[in-house]
């Protein structure tokens, strides 16, 4: 099911990508909202469809993140931080060092 998801996740991505790179910049000013009637999409041209569209991609994609978040987390019975054990450093005196030695020098 989990890589049922992220395969759609990936295609949505992609078609996400695909429609902004198709819209207009909205750094050309006005010319970019002058169209005809005779267009395809209507008088805006494509730049509303894209940009429908575009939001519809959005949503799908932020739906599929939260349920795929959903199901991994339910399938899971704990997180990595519980597995992490804290590691308490041995120090130990070793036997071959004798405290007289030290008295001596």
């Amino acid at each position: 099911m989990i890589s049922t998801l992220i395969t759609f996740q990936v295609i949505l991505s992609i078609a996400i990508i695909i429609t902004v790179m198709l819209q207009k910049s909205s750094s050309i000013g006005l010319g970019a909202y002058s169209g005809s009637n005779e267009s395809l999409f209507g008088a805006k041209g494509p730049a509303s469809f894209l940009a429908k569209a575009t939001f519809i991609l959005a949503v799908l994609f932020i739906i599929n993140t939260l349920v795929m978040g959903y199901i991994y987390n339910s399938e899971k019975d704990s997180s990595v931080a519980d597995k992490i054990e804290i590691i308490k450093p041995d120090i130990a005196v070793p036997k071959s060092v004798d405290n007289n030695s030290n008295s001596n020098r």
